[in-house]
């Protein structure tokens, strides 16, 4: 492609996260005003899943890793205006909302889709969640 110039993009991880080059992907990544959040399971700083059985727990703590990705960017929850959620039952699956509700004090909420899986990575993870935020850069 004649003329093609690749996006320049920033890398976000979160303070105290330590993080690999050797990891073929980001936590986050900044594109002008965009912030693409990748997939999150429940896993806590040692990447233990967290609420194993209870989707409602995961989700959670799906939104606060999401939280702390998005402020290390200089963004927060507000500023998100899309998810995709990867779950494997539909049991439970509608319990969902009310950590949306909490999380993003709508409405408005943001655009979201639900795609159901025959499994993830993690076998005790119920769902995964990614996002895409908009925030314009801080005036220097």
């Amino acid at each position: 492609m004649s003329g093609f110039r690749a996006p320049v993009y920033q890398r976000i991880v979160p303070d105290g996260v330590a993080w690999s080059d050797r990891i073929t992907f980001s936590p986050a990544v900044r594109v002008g005003d965009f912030i693409y959040v990748s997939g999150l399971t429940a896993t806590d700083d040692q990447h233990r899943i967290v609420g194993v059985g209870d989707i409602v727990a995961q989700t959670r703590q799906i939104f606060a890793k999401m939280a702390r990705i998005l402020a290390a960017a200089g963004a927060g929850m507000e500023h998100v205006v899309e998810t995709t959620d990867y779950f494997i039952s539909l049991e439970d699956y509608s319990r969902t909302a009310e950590v949306r509700r909490e999380v993003f004090h709508g409405p408005p909420y943001p655009a979201a889709t639900g795609v159901r899986v025959a499994g993830l990575i993690r076998p005790e993870a119920l769902i995964e969640i990614k996002a895409v935020a908009i925030c314009p850069k801080a005036s220097p």
